[in-house]
């Protein structure tokens, strides 16, 4: 069972999953297995998310391979047909690829209706395994178009299409995105072909596949609204300045305001002013995370030809993008976030989590609830 990480109101910490370098930390005794197995039987939260009215953090395993029956449907018996609630489908930073976390993508459900933001390698597989019914999704956002965020919307669109789908589904995403989707449309022409004459199917993806550019810039811009929600974005600093003067792509966060919750998913960034815009008294904000070894890594392989330090890297761009820990505790403690969850979590050890280093940097300037989050996790 994947662990579950909170820290505000109590923890729970699976010492199996430790790598905080053995620091000794208070938390409560560990769940065991079966009690894992009969709260999710039983519909029981592991914790309940302080200021927000009904809102909880249930633990699911980390793939569905190891998804007992049982439990994948209790966990959908157990999501409500009202209200807001945030399904972390991937939660692992890219452009890497492992067997045990996806890449990013969060859905965001709304009276039962979701809303799908970012669509990385392993989402697709992810949405089935949270019991999801992806032929509900009718819009869909993207925080920028690295393939990290975007793999698995191929996959999306072409196999909804041969599960049946009649209905659109609107793409909203920076600059790129429309030529995304067409792209996509092209790439099922064949199956289409095929199963066109084959099949004697008659829907076109064209007909439902529609994609649509944003121009997120530094003030807060409505992406679309419906009877549901209303989504904002604006420009974060994922891309600086040096490269977005040679390209006409973006990058930007996401605001979702319902009746009855708000949520601000960061996308990839560094610390932002605009984001802390963005995210002013946010009920739950959904923030990227670079462990700050893996941004000294970084800077200390840079140095290591100082000729090439201001040229185009991978490196360059690692440690100048994203948010350590820090970054983050300044972003929620500023916008006056009630709850912050860890998301995109790039750390040097790959897919474990260095517990106390990261919340350490979070707490040196946060002091409201902090989850560490895990794919599947409901909040």
């Amino acid at each position: 069972m994947p662990a579950f990480f909170f820290w505000g109101g109590r923890d729970i910490i699976d010492d199996n999953s430790r790598t905080d370098g053995g620091t000794e930390m208070k938390h409560e005794p560990l769940p065991t297995r079966r009690r894992l197995l009969r709260d999710a039987l039983g519909f029981t939260s592991l914790a309940t998310i302080g200021a927000l009215p009904r809102a909880s953090a249930q633990l699911a395993p980390a793939t569905s391979a190891a998804r007992p029956a049982a439990v994948a449907n209790a966990a959908a018996a157990a999501r409500p047909t009202t209200g807001t609630q945030i399904v972390l489908l991937g939660t692992r930073a890219g452009p890497g690829i492992d067997l045990k976390r996806a890449q990013t993508s969060t859905a965001i459900l709304v009276d039962g209706v979701p809303y799908l933001v970012d669509c990385g390698y392993g989402a697709v597989r992810n949405l089935n395994a949270a019991e999801i019914n992806g032929l509900k999704i009718e819009k869909i956002a993207f925080t920028h178009l690295h393939n990290d965020h975007t793999t698995d919307l191929p996959a999306l669109l072409s196999l909804q299409w041969t599960g049946g789908r009649t209905q659109p589904i609107e793409i909203y995403g920076p600059y790129g995105t429309a030529d995304m989707v067409r792209a996509i449309v092209d790439y099922c022409k064949a199956d289409v072909g095929i199963r066109t004459v084959d099949e004697g199917r008659e829907t076109s993806p064209a007909n439902l596949y529609h994609g649509h550019d944003i121009d997120p810039g530094s003030k807060i811009t409505e992406v679309f609204r419906d009877e549901r929600v209303k989504v904002t974005a604006i420009e974060n600093t994922h891309f600086p300045e040096h490269s977005r003067s040679r390209m006409p792509y973006r990058s930007m966060g996401l605001r979702f305001d319902t009746k009855t919750r708000s949520v601000v998913i960061s996308g990839d960034t560094s610390y932002s002013k605009n984001l802390v815009e963005l995210a002013k008294d946010v009920d739950v904000f959904i923030c990227e995370v670079m462990d700050q070894s893996v941004r000294d890594a970084f800077l200390v392989q840079q140095k290591q030809d100082p000729q090439d330090a201001d040229k185009p890297s991978v490196a360059r761009h690692v440690s100048e993008t994203h948010s350590t820990p820090e970054e983050v505790g300044r972003m929620a403690a500023e916008a006056k976030a009630k709850l912050v969850v860890l998301n995109h979590q790039l750390t040097s050890a790959g897919t474990t989590l260095p517990l106390a280093p990261l919340l350490e940097g979070v707490r040196r300037f946060y002091a409201g609830e902090v989850v560490f989050g895990q794919d599947l996790l409901t909040i």
